[in-house]
């Protein structure tokens, strides 16, 4: 499966105001793609246009709710229609409700998985007749680890995140069935320094925060980047996700311990925030239209990531590995088992 350089792609990157969609958006943008660029908040995604306008990049924007299937097939229309095909389809947007399962009510649980799964859901679903008519292309979809692993506070979100799994791995074998050359990708981001801690509707009576360590949200868009240019079926951004995801393959009721360590006192800072707090489960926030959030004091570089986008170096480095822990049991090529 071949795709098309970055530079000579047509992009659609939705969820793109704040966080890893802006962060996203701006890297192609750099790169040389011809951007639509897609969220609710209309003053974020002026803001995003000038800024790659600013550095000679090409972009425009479509306002758009996830949630309502009519608006995500406009933005895939209107690319098509403006541009003249669509090359690649990054789908971003996630909402939150921090509570405890029976403190979350069935509207806010529904909301959830409208906008974090069903959206998914409908940006697949605009985007393929295009990329199916231009006969390659890229879905990428922002999972989470949370897709792999639920954590506690978060039952809507990781509900939606493992509902991303499926429904991509189902597409996948679909695609490779009928034989269209489609990539489809699973970002799996871990704790990420982004807005989204300030924009979720919290319950837990504080500002609620990810699971120490953070990281920036450019190693994201640089995954995101490298999948747009090499097929790759899941990308894990952020060692400790990767980590957290062989744990939860080995033992489910290890991580279930280590989560009663950790996961319900290292999910709250110590700053007062009431319910009733502005959030954008159903409506933007302006102010958090950036890509930075307020945790950068614990943000730590990643050093696996370079292995994933260098496969031939990666299993080079695990087949020394299992040879390493060979040697150390006393096995060696040629003896007999």
């Amino acid at each position: 499966m071949q795709l098309k350089a970055i530079s000579e792609q047509v992009v659609a990157v939705v969820g793109a105001s704040s966080g890893i969609g802006r962060e996203t958006a701006l890297q192609f943008a750099k790169r040389g793609a011809k951007l639509v660029v897609s969220a609710r908040s209309e003053s974020g995604l002026k803001s995003l246009v000038e800024e790659i306008k600013s550095f000679g990049g090409d972009a425009t924007f479509v306002i758009a709710d996830v949630s309502d299937f009519e608006q995500v097939k406009a933005i895939a229309d209107y690319t098509v229609s403006h541009y003249g095909r669509l090359d690649t389809w990054v789908h971003c947007p996630a909402t939150a409700v921090f509570a405890t399962f029976d403190n979350t009510t069935p509207e806010e649980f529904k909301r959830v998985i409208d906008v974090s799964l069903m959206g998914q859901v409908y940006g697949a679903m605009a985007a393929l007749p295009h990329l199916k008519r231009e006969g390659r292309g890229a879905l990428i979809h922002v999972s989470s680890v949370e897709g792999r692993r639920a954590l506690p506070y978060q039952s809507s979100y990781s509900s939606a995140k493992h509902g991303v799994e499926g429904f991509l791995e189902a597409l996948r074998v679909e695609l490779e069935h009928e034989k269209y050359p489609i990539s489809v990708t699973s970002i799996k981001p871990s704790v990420i320094n982004t807005p989204f801690y300030n924009n979720g509707r919290t319950k837990l009576g504080v500002k609620p925060t990810g699971i120490p360590p953070y990281y920036d949200a450019s190693i994201v868009a640089d995954a995101i980047l490298y999948t747009a240019e090499n097929p790759t079926r899941d990308f894990i951004v952020g060692d400790v996700g990767k980590i957290l995801d062989v744990l939860q393959r080995l033992s489910p009721g290890l991580v279930d311990q280590i989560l009663l360590l950790v996961g319900f006192q290292f999910q709250k800072t110590n700053e007062p925030k009431s319910e009733d707090a502005p959030d954008n489960l159903y409506e933007p926030i302006p102010a958090h239209d950036k890509v930075e959030g307020d945790f950068g004091n614990l943000e730590i570089p990643t050093f696996t990531d370079w292995l994933d986008k260098n496969p031939p170096l990666k299993w080079g480095a695990l087949a020394a590995a299992a040879l390493g822990v060979a040697a150390v049991l006393g096995w060696h090529p040629g003896n007999d088992v």
